[in-house]
């Protein structure tokens, strides 16, 4: 593929089978087979191959285990990138760790810096201490995991560092309402696409999934969107140079203070 203006990227919203990897690897592959041809870019929830599991001595695989061999073989197969989060192990060390995989086989990968305590991820997960963005067909791409919505700074676009941030989730039901409003709000604060894609369905813990994955432009418009509770995927186009367009006639990123985060 040739770098484009634009870019198409399919939000693949569905359910998660618990902590059965083999089964969501086969199961997701089949939906990523269907848009073959039709997208640059799938976008898979959080933990796509566990769901929201604690297991993590159990179930945490490296780089080169059986999710990664999967996804890198969909995606030079199906000739678009593919991007989502599972559980990793490194160095005696368990990461909710996202992945952006290219046709080419090239990959790089994202440690979730927030870990959401309430269900006791920061007891089983180490977090991250570094972003994460990526050049991809002329694109440079932010990759963040759920719960790093809630917290702005972390996001923040210094000097339009990047043009799409995604943020991959297993985002309750009972806090939809967030969900849409920070992803919108992310979208207006860093002059940038929005893209953020969560799962379906009910896990064994009893937590509830409402899917609402949707795509904001940079003026908080939503372009795409997928229904509640259905399990579907989304795909639509975007184009780079609406955002430079509107970039240039409203450049607010100029005023922007200067700050460091420390991690």
């Amino acid at each position: 593929m040739e770098n484009s203006n634009l870019l198409r990227i399919s939000m693949i919203q569905s359910h998660i089978i618990w902590e059965d990897v083999e089964e969501n690897i086969c199961y997701y592959g089949e939906l990523l087979r269907r848009v073959k041809g039709r997208t640059d870019l799938a976008v898979l929830p959080e933990l796509f191959t566990t769901g929201l599991s604690m297991r993590t001595k159990e179930l945490a695989e490296p780089n080169d285990g059986k999710t990664i061999v999967a996804i890198k073989r969909y995606a030079r197969t199906y000739n678009f990138a593919i991007t989502g989060s599972f559980m990793a192990s490194e160095d005696g060390k368990y990461y909710n760790r996202a992945f952006f995989i290219t046709p080419d086989g090239q990959e790089y990968y994202y440690d979730k810096r927030h870990l959401f305590s309430m269900a006791g991820e920061d007891k089983c997960f180490s977090p991250g201490n570094r972003r994460l963005i990526i050049n991809y067909l002329g694109w440079n791409i932010c990759l963040l995991v759920c719960y790093d919505l809630r917290f702005p700074a972390w996001s923040r676009n210094i000097n339009r560092e990047y043009d799409l941030l995604i943020y991959v989730a297993n985002w309750a039901e009972s806090r939809k309402k967030v969900w849409k409003s920070l992803l919108q709000a992310r979208a207006i604060e860093n002059h940038c696409f929005v893209c953020g894609v969560n799962r379906m369905g009910v896990d064994a813990r009893e937590f509830n999934y409402h899917g609402g994955s949707v795509i904001y432009s940079p003026k908080g418009k939503k372009l795409f969107a997928a229904k509640e509770k259905d399990e579907l995927t989304v795909t639509g186009t975007l184009y780079l140079e609406e955002l430079e367009k509107f970039r240039r006639k409203f450049p607010v990123w100029m005023d922007a203070d200067e700050f460091r985060l420390d991690v």
